[in-house]
Formats: structure tokens, C-alpha cells, sequence
């Protein structure tokens, strides 16, 4: 992978596996929605690739990897999920090594930065509070802000217009497929963060512009505009 820098006014952040590790509480939520519906609990790491694509695949995959479940279950299963995770939600979630430093240094260099994620705003904008992390975004793009989520590109292009500049100005940061899929779709530049959740997917086989063990190691690939 080439380690050119990135001309850029703006950086969009993903948000679970990519600024905050929340996989306990994620897993905690769906063993107790298990549990209510006395189905077996399910390991934390087989639930870590799960996630990536909201809530409702999250649930969908915990009712019917290796069983089966009818879409009335799964309707329920989601409903006391939601329950659950609405209770939990920052509990033990953690902020990743460099998080902080990372977007203290881009604000201080002038970038504008947004959150862009296919949780629900509901429980985005409680969990970035809780942690700290809400005063660094201009804007938050959650999974119910527009009518589609990553991997389509839309809620990217939306989150360059309100931070006011294009796709080609901005640069992703996520973990997963789901990030490079949305990115190379708006026309943007991406990188991978190489702890996050990749639904299973070994992330140096993701076509993106580079991988990084820390997000502190994109200041080096940006260039302000």
C-alpha cells in the first residue's frame, strides 16, 4: 500500500471498533436478549463478528447463526435488545489508545471533524457523551439520519456537505469493509484501523489506502488543506 499523504479539510471517524472498543456492552445486551428468550449465550468473540452493521444484523445473526429463528422472534429479540442495550450502553465501553490525541491534533490543525456510524442516534449521542469524545465532531451521521447506512456512500457525502467540503477533501477512518466500501464509494480516501470489528474479515484483505495499529499514525498521512 502506498503511504502518500492525504490532502484534506475533513476527517470522518467511525464509531464502535474504530474511536471506542464496545463490544462488552454490545455482547452483554445480546446475552440478555438471549437469555429472556432462553436461547443458549453465545461467546463475546463469535458476537465481535457480528457487529458492523447495526443493531438489527446484530440481532438478526445472534437468532439465527446455526439455529433458526421466525422473523416474529426476531422482531421480539430486537425489542429486548434494544431494552438491554439502552441500560448498558457505555457501561464498560472503552476509548482506544490515541483516540483522544488523534482528534486533539486534528482540531488543533484546523480539521473538521464527524462521526459517521450505523448506530442509531439514540444511542450515538448518549454513548459519545459519556466517553467524552462529543465536543470533537461538527457532525454526527448516525444509522437513522438518512435512509440508508455504510456500506452505501451516502451518509459520507452527507457528513463532507455539512462540515463544507467535497468527498475529495475528506478522509475515512474505520475498521471494516463497511468504511472502505462507503468510502470508495463517495470518492474518498480510507483507512483502516487493525483492532477493530471486521465481521470476521481479516482486514489486510480489505481494499482500502492503508492500515493503521493506532489512529495517532494517520496525523502522518494528512496534509491540511
Amino acid at each position: 500500500m502506498s503511504q502518500s499523504r492525504f490532502p484534506v479539510r475533513a476527517v470522518l471517524f467511525d464509531l464502535d471498533g474504530t474511536l471506542l472498543d464496545t463490544i462488552d456492552d454490545l455482547a452483554d445486551a445480546a446475552n440478555r436478549m438471549l437469555a429472556d428468550l432462553n436461547r443458549s449465550a453465545r461467546p463475546r468473540e463469535q458476537i465481535h463478528s457480528f457487529v458492523g452493521k447495526g443493531v438489527a444484523n446484530l440481532v438478526r445473526r445472534c437468532m439465527t447463526e446455526d439455529t433458526h429463528a421466525t422473523e416474529s422472534e426476531i422482531d421480539q429479540a430486537l425489542t429486548l435488545f434494544l431494552a438491554h442495550y439502552a441500560t448498558l450502553n457505555g457501561e464498560r465501553s472503552t476509548v482506544y489508545p490515541g483516540i483522544v490525541e488523534t482528534l486533539e491534533a486534528m482540531r488543533v490543525r484546523g480539521l473538521q471533524l464527524a462521526c459517521v456510524t450505523n448506530k442509531a442516534a439514540a444511542f450515538t449521542q448518549p454513548l459519545l457523551r459519556r466517553m467524552g469524545l462529543d465536543g470533537y465532531f461538527a457532525s454526527v451521521v448516525c444509522g437513522d439520519t438518512l435512509a440508508t447506512r455504510k456500506p452505501d456512500p451516502e451518509m459520507l457525502v452527507h457528513a463532507c456537505a455539512v462540515l463544507g467540503a467535497t468527498p475529495a477533501q475528506a478522509l475515512m477512518i474505520g475498521d471494516s469493509a463497511n468504511d472502505a466500501l462507503a468510502a470508495r464509494g463517495a470518492g474518498m480516501p480510507v483507512l483502516l484501523l487493525t483492532y477493530g470489528y471486521s465481521e470476521g474479515m481479516a482486514v489486510d484483505t480489505i481494499d482500502c489506502d492503508g492500515l493503521l495499529s493506532n489512529a495517532v499514525l494517520a496525523l502522518d498521512r494528512i496534509s491540511v488543506i
